[in-house]
């Protein structure tokens, strides 16, 4: 193992604080990165890693040798990719909501691969809060509003048109409503949903006159779920605000409809988000470019 892919090694040891975990990511077996990181130590004649039963963490001196090693790897990456004939490779992590994965992802996947046959793809489904770095995903796509992380690097996807949406049984029960003052005044119920990490029910919103106007409605079922937040509308148990393309089809199929369509919920935003260390290596320049791609082509 040279020099470089020592680097590597250890800069992925301490992002997973693990030997294991980087053995694993890296598709090295874990002797081999023990090995890569003795030598290090040997050369630089320093301790790099303080290793306990329970984790692996720097050294004052390998915290300092991890940031000069993210800057060399960053360097060497990029003077590579100047030269036409080297195409990125390796693998790129990816924690994306598993409808968006399928919807956007999936169907552009194959010709990618064609273009890119050195890059491999990991693609979790997570979608919570988390230590990027730390669980070792390279980026991490994420829907809404985002709060402010110094540690991590946004770039918008998309924005996602959303909508209203109830089943013709619950419309039959509880009435079409024509304005959001009717839900208040009908009866109405919701979906309930919690997004990940949310401590409380996601309000309904409109757009009234410009603005906005936030509402909960009485919720029978409350769900986690986007999938089981979809389904439950579908059997009558409340009003849902998702993106159109997530119930394209049960809209196309009549399981769902369109309401109050003259009072949309504000767009949902959709961001990549990956950390200032990985400095956009050629193989994660080449995955979100496409990301880029795949949204704009397949958003409504």
């Amino acid at each position: 193992m040279d020099r470089f892919d020592a680097m590597r090694v250890f800069v992925r040891i301490v992002e997973r604080r693990s030997f294991t975990h980087a053995a694993e990511d890296l598709g090295l077996p874990r002797s081999s990165v023990t090995d890569a990181v003795k030598g290090l130590e040997a050369r630089l004649g320093v301790r790099l890693l303080q290793r306990t039963t329970r984790a692996v963490s720097p050294t004052l001196d390998g915290e300092a040798y991890y940031r000069r090693c993210i800057d060399l790897i960053s360097d060497l990456e990029d003077a590579e990719a100047g030269f036409t004939g080297v195409k990125p490779s390796g693998l790129v992590r990816i924690d994306v909501h598993g409808t968006q994965a399928r919807h956007f992802l999936l169907p552009g996947l194959p010709r990618f691969l064609e273009t890119y046959p050195d890059i491999r793809l990991h693609i979790g489904e997570a979608h919570q809060a988390m230590d990027m770095v730390r669980e070792g995903f390279d980026c991490m796509l994420r829907a809404g509003e985002l709060t402010v992380d110094s540690g991590l690097i946004r770039r918008r996807l998309a924005t996602l048109r959303r909508g209203t949406f109830a089943s013709p049984g619950y419309i039959r029960r509880f009435g079409l409503p024509r304005t959001p003052d009717d839900l208040e005044r009908g009866g109405h119920q919701m979906v309930g949903f919690y997004a990940p990490d949310a401590p409380e029910i996601a309000p309904l919103n409109f757009t009234i006159d410009g603005k906005q106007r936030r509402m909960v409605l009485p919720a029978v079922v409350t769900v986690t779920g986007p999938e089981t937040n979809v389904a439950s509308a579908c059997v009558g148990l409340g009003l849902i605000q998702v993106p159109h393309y997530r119930v394209a089809a049960d809209v196309a199929a009549g399981a769902l409809v369109e309401v109050l369509a003259d009072y949309p919920p504000t767009p949902l935003p959709v961001h990549v988000l990956y950390s200032h260390t990985r400095h956009l290596s050629p193989r994660l320049r080449a995955v979100i470019d496409w990301m880029v791609e795949q949204f704009r082509d397949r958003a409504e």
